[in-house]
């Protein structure tokens, strides 16, 4: 079956503006353009507009997206298991979130207790079902079962000033990395301080810290583009700077 534009757009509930987008960006050219101007769209268009819509919901970016889509060994049918395996753990976030949610309401009308800590289990919960869901494949390909389920575990059993230093130290050292990373130096005093505090960050998600892994886990940001968007959301390049920084730290 064949659509035009505004066909297509009204069938996945976007917008024509958003598919001339795709087109423009080569994310998604039509199958055809008529005489009249007209895009015209068909089953491969669909299919792969269905994949971009999954990918867009699970927030990758438009750039990774065209990447994934353009690789040679890209498989479509497990490419739509993994997003029902994602999908499955984002509802478990979901269920935990409203889970929480209850039991707040629960507890402000006097009709339960409520620890400090359960307040925030369903935001612990959500902070290690997404890192399973973004990089589990690839951090226990690279660290293993046993290490990852560790590091996990000690999430899960964060504290509640625990969550919160997490959050204030991520700002600060984005904010400090982004200053380093202006001066251009990864020797700088400015860029080694950063790398403390990266250690320092590490260290609640890490049971137990060595150099090694510290310079894995900083040429992993450079190497997977998910991370390496992340950090060049800080500065272009940025991720690339905190590696040759580490290196630096850790010898």
């Amino acid at each position: 079956m064949e659509y035009t534009i505004n066909k297509l757009a009204k069938l996945a509930g976007v917008t024509a503006r958003t598919l001339r987008f795709y087109d423009q960006s080569g994310l998604l050219p039509p199958k055809a353009i008529r005489s009249n101007g007209y895009r015209i769209y068909g089953e491969a268009e669909v299919a792969r507009l269905q994949q971009i819509m999954f990918y867009r919901e699970l927030g990758v970016e438009l750039s990774e997206i065209g990447r994934i889509l353009a690789a040679k060994d890209f498989d479509r049918a497990e490419s739509l298991q993994n997003h029902l395996a994602a999908l499955y753990a984002k509802r478990k976030q979901i269920d935990a979130l409203i889970a929480n949610v209850e039991k707040s309401i629960g507890a402000m009308k006097g009709e339960i207790e409520m620890s400090d800590e359960e307040k925030f289990e369903g935001f612990k919960r959500e902070l290690v079902d997404d890192n399973e869901r973004r990089y589990g494949g690839e951090i226990r390909t690279k660290y293993g079962d046993e290490a990852i389920d560790r590091a996990f575990a000690k999430l899960k059993g964060l504290t509640r000033e625990q969550y919160a230093e997490i959050e204030r130290l991520t700002a600060e050292l984005n904010a400090a990395l982004k200053a380093a990373f202006e001066q251009g130096d990864p020797a700088s005093e400015a860029a080694q301080a950063c790398c403390e505090l990266h250690k320092h960050w590490l260290s609640f998600y890490w049971d137990r810290y060595s150099k090694e892994a510290h310079l894995g886990v900083t040429q992993m940001y450079v190497d997977d583009p998910r991370f390496t968007a992340y950090y060049d959301k800080i500065a272009p390049g940025c991720a690339g700077f905190l590696r040759d920084a580490v290196k630096i730290f850790c010898a």
